[in-house]
């Protein structure tokens, strides 16, 4: 058995057995628990009330942090040849037609985000085996198939992002950097539950939320009352 490091059994020790009801107690925690020698990121894993093997029961939706979340994404645009110019203008990273799907079906994915206009989508349909493992396939639901490009380039620019639950219908999303202020943080766990809460399934039955835990990269899980956020 791998023997616990004296920083790791510190962390547990701020964490065990303890429940924060103030999201600004938790936050101070959480920071105290960074203690790596690089900036870690922040996560919230909510574990919700849902089974997503039922479509009522999915959650995929985007949001956007007041604050961001200190990582600039790299833009991938899927268009014709006409709205070049358009997508570049606006920040796009990559802008490409049949060369892009072609460096995509060699498994060359040099973005984290692909944003595709809806004439495109038919050409994609082939890629699903290669860009649906990475949750990258472009769709409406997320706003990642647009005609107006600009709008959705500079709402993915400013640190809109997707988040999904997966198939223990767990919601895993990082929300910040260990050197964001405590206010940061506070506001962007808040919008992201907010967020969360918004789009609740419509199959839910009964509570939502089952439990709540934020944590750092390398850090202890520190646990949330459920009514924290109230």
């Amino acid at each position: 058995m791998r023997k616990l490091s004296r920083r790791h059994k510190e962390n547990i020790e701020k964490t065990k057995n303890k429940i924060y009801s103030n999201l600004d107690e938790a936050i101070q925690i959480l920071k105290e628990t960074a203690t790596t020698k690089f900036v870690e990121s922040v996560e919230l894993h909510a574990n919700l009330n849902i089974d997503p093997k039922y479509a009522d029961q999915q959650l995929r939706t985007t949001v956007t942090l007041p604050n961001g979340v200190g990582k600039q994404s790299r833009i991938a645009v899927l268009t014709n040849d006409e709205n070049f110019d358009e997508a570049k203008n606006a920040g796009a990273d990559i802008v490409g037609n049949d060369e892009l799907i072609e460096e995509i079906t060699k498994g060359n994915l040099d973005f984290d985000l692909l944003i595709a206009t809806p004439n495109m989508m038919p050409k994609l349909a082939k890629l699903g085996r290669v860009l649906g493992p990475k949750g990258l396939m472009p769709s409406p639901k997320s706003g990642t198939v647009s005609n107006g490009l600009e709008e959705t380039l500079t709402e993915f620019k400013k640190g809109k992002f997707e988040y999904k639950a997966d198939k223990a219908g767990v919601v895993h999303v990082s929300f910040g950097k260990s050197n964001f202020t405590d206010t940061q943080l506070v506001e962007n766990l808040t919008a992201l539950y907010n967020s969360i809460e918004k789009n609740r399934p419509s199959g839910v039955k009964g509570k939502y939320f089952k439990s709540m835990f934020v944590c750092t990269t390398m850090g202890s899980s520190i646990k949330l009352d459920l009514n924290a956020f109230v």
